[in-house]
């Protein structure tokens, strides 16, 4: 079963890095009252706005909080049924930038929808995104203080580990094929945070396709995987011992979704996080 860590690599490999204007021809005015989120993550921010009540609809893989399992499907990332969401009638439908199709978008403007596009590509967007999801849907109160709580607790973690040595870090998102992500892509952005040095944060895609070789000859301090696609994502590095990650121990696999969706949960991957590369600290010291 794909998980959303795979489908999310999927709509980066697709889209690439496209962007989407949020201009509409009609636009009602919020609070709006029925809403359709067409990203796992959006319906996710959505309940932690307060807004969960007004969500009628959404996509496949959005199964957090336990509530969002029950709303009715409209599709997934690459399709959606057109038919459905017209019947559920909402006010306001939630879009992804870089996630979302052009195509489906415009669609969707055709009919005289009113969708609302969000970019959720860095940590400060989170916060951003909830104070907008709250104006949209009549919580601020509710949403700024998620916001607040969120923004709090990253940048206790920023604090924490500021002085942390730095360690050489790859990411790994997934096993086979092999693939990673730059230094503009969130999961790298928490890993900066936590004092780790992403090996492959100057390579243009956001989720590149990189080869075995390369990372052996990168020979990075510790690996870390948040692929849960396969039962043991570091079994194809422990016979590198020439690695300095596979001499020290410092192989990780961390929750996919704390790291790979961009929600409040990223304080539980970035808290993960920093607790490994701590933990590679203490192994690289020992060895030397």
């Amino acid at each position: 079963m794909k998980t959303f860590l795979t489908q999310f690599l999927l709509i980066f490999l697709w889209l690439g890095t496209c962007s989407i204007s949020s201009a509409a021809t009609k636009q009602p005015s919020p609070p709006f009252s029925r809403i359709v989120s067409l990203a796992p993550h959006l319906t996710e921010l959505a309940f932690a706005a307060g807004a969960g009540d007004r969500i009628y609809g959404t996509v496949e893989y959005s199964d957090y909080p336990e509530a969002a399992k029950s709303i009715p499907r409209v599709g997934d990332a690459f399709l959606v049924d057109f038919e459905r969401i017209l019947a559920i009638a909402p006010d306001a439908v939630l879009a992804w930038d870089t996630g979302t199709p052009q195509q489906t978008i415009a669609r969707l403007r055709e009919l005289g929808l009113h969708v609302e596009v969000f970019s959720t590509q860095r940590i400060q967007d989170i916060v951003a995104e909830l104070r907008r999801l709250g104006k949209l849907a009549g919580t601020e109160r509710i949403a700024q203080s998620a916001a607040a709580q969120f923004e709090s607790d990253m940048e206790g973690l920023r604090t924490q580990y500021r002085d942390r040595a730095r360690v050489t870090v790859f990411l790994q998102i997934n096993d086979r094929p092999l693939y990673t992500v730059n230094g503009a892509q969130i999961i790298s952005e928490v890993a900066n945070l936590c004092g780790g040095t992403n090996v492959f944060a100057n390579l243009n895609e956001l989720a590149p396709a990189i080869g075995e070789e390369a990372v052996i000859a990168s020979d990075p301090e510790v690996i870390v995987s948040t692929d849960e696609t396969v039962p043991d994502p570091m079994a194809r590095w422990r016979s590198w011992r020439s690695m300095r990650a596979v001499r020290a121990g410092n192989l990780f696999s961390l929750p996919s979704d704390d790291l790979a969706r961009p929600t409040m949960r990223l304080v539980s991957g970035a808290r993960a996080m920093c607790r490994a590369l701590d933990t590679a600290r203490a192994r690289l010291v020992k060895r030397d």
